[in-house]
């Protein structure tokens, strides 16, 4: 059953939900283990699209239209985070990367273990300024530490070798932005959502595709390459926005509050030229501030459709975002507003009839 767009905005200018961006940013979902964020995204397309259905990896997809040509949307629901890789004799516990982190930010960090029987809080430790010596080695994520607040014996009665661990942080308006944990990538999950519910009767069959397995290698979307053939693939994710003390212009990449970036390339992926115009050209006319994205470094799931199963047209839209990889990730109002305005004209413009060929 389809419904009517949400109305709730964080700003009045803007349509759409912060109680749902929010539950879909302090939610828990590491690589492979995306079950809580699915069950969210299920319910959202369910209400959104005409049918929705998820495979053996765990991707969600919804569908709308019936159309002979098919267009999927892409965002991916996976966070980084950790997996309890030992609980040493006296309670603490060693850590195994899921997806790429930057050790400098871990240091004096809540987190929350997750275990078959409930879940436990804990810190990553810091050592004291007073006791540190000056050659002390930078921190990696084989050496730190989580405190339980537990003796050894119960930390390990109650923690398990593979027990998932995610950083605890809620999300918050600050200013015209929104930040917290997770808006890699749940903030362009949520885009994908709110566009799918703007839709109306498309011309084509759109599959708006809630993907797993990201951070650790594009891995759903390349299965979803495969499974669902389409005939143009367009892909959300966040982007570096080094617009802050410290860079210069040229190491900003994208730049908040001035609109919704298009995506030229990354590490991963050239997009279709044909599409990263179409996408320009429409924002142009329909007035969506938008701006260009060349990535230096990094990867996302426009790479997973483009060669999976044959050659398939291409194109990103990306969220600029403060502070990735960390648990103060920072995406303002606007370009959140203009991503989506952005992508449901796209989806209402494409008749399938457009030639992306080169």
């Amino acid at each position: 059953m389809r419904t009517e767009p949400h109305a709730v905005g964080v700003n009045p200018d803007y349509a759409f939900d912060l109680d749902i961006l929010t539950e879909l940013t302090e939610e828990s979902g590491v690589p492979g283990y995306e079950d809580a964020i699915r069950e969210i995204v299920e319910r959202e397309l369910d209400d959104a699209t005409d049918e929705v259905h998820t495979d053996a990896m765990g991707n969600v997809v919804g569908t709308v239209g019936d159309g002979d040509y098919s267009v999927v949307i892409a965002a991916h629901m996976d966070e980084i985070g950790f997996m309890v890789r030992h609980v040493t004799d006296d309670g603490f516990l060693r850590l195994d990367a899921l997806g790429g982190w930057d050790p400098r930010v871990l240091r004096a960090q809540r987190v929350r273990i997750h275990t078959d029987n409930g879940d436990l809080r804990g810190v990553i430790g810091s050592t004291t300024p007073h006791t540190q010596d000056d050659d002390e080695a930078e921190p990696t994520v084989e050496n730190v530490h989580v405190d339980l607040g537990l003796d050894g014996e119960t930390a390990n009665e109650r923690v398990t070798p593979g027990d998932l661990v995610t950083m605890e942080q809620t999300t918050e308006s600050l200013g015209e932005h929104i930040t917290g944990k997770a808006l890699d990538d749940r903030v362009c999950v949520f885009a994908m959502l709110e566009a799918a519910r703007r839709l109306d009767d498309p011309d084509v069959t759109v599959h708006f595709a809630a993907t797993v397995q990201e951070e650790v290698g594009i891995r759903g979307a390349q299965a979803l390459g495969v499974d669902l053939d389409p005939d143009l693939a367009v892909a959300l994710d966040v982007t570096v926005a080094n617009d802050v003390p410290g860079f210069d212009e040229a190491e900003h990449v994208t730049e908040l509050g001035a609109g919704t970036a298009i995506k030229l390339k990354d590490s991963s992926v050239i997009t279709t030229p044909k599409v990263h115009r179409r996408l320009q050209d429409l924002a142009a006319d329909r007035g969506i501030d938008h701006q260009r994205e060349i990535l230096p470094a990094g990867g996302t799931d426009t790479a997973g459709f483009q060669n999976t199963n044959g050659a398939t047209p291409v194109g990103a839209l990306s969220i600029p975002t403060r502070y990735l990889h960390t648990v103060t990730e920072s995406a303002h109002h606007a370009d959140i507003e203009a991503t989506i305005s952005l992508l449901t004209a796209f989806l209402e413009t494409e008749t399938g009839t457009h030639n992306y060929t080169l």
